[in-house]
């Protein structure tokens, strides 16, 4: 079953509150998201690291290919 943007939004924001999150379904097929987050946690981190705590925040729903969420092209930042 393939998850819903407002899914995604709702674990990010879940483990990162005050963030602005961007979630865009690339294909239209509710398959294939990318997801910007910026979130002041992220200052003094490495984009490996980053995206490692927004993965983490899914929760497992991108684990082998029964994950519900197939694909995320992730972008993350600290904010300016």
């Amino acid at each position: 079953m393939a998850m819903e943007a407002h899914d995604i939004e709702a674990l990010i924001r879940s483990a990162f509150p005050n963030a602005a999150v961007t979630i865009t379904d690339l294909a239209g097929d509710g398959n294939h998201y990318a997801a910007e987050v910026i979130d002041e946690s992220f200052r003094g981190k490495n984009r490996v690291e980053q995206q490692r705590a927004v993965y983490a925040a899914l929760r497992g729903k991108m684990d082998g290919p029964a994950g519900e969420l197939h694909a995320l092209a992730l972008t993350t930042k600290a904010p300016d």
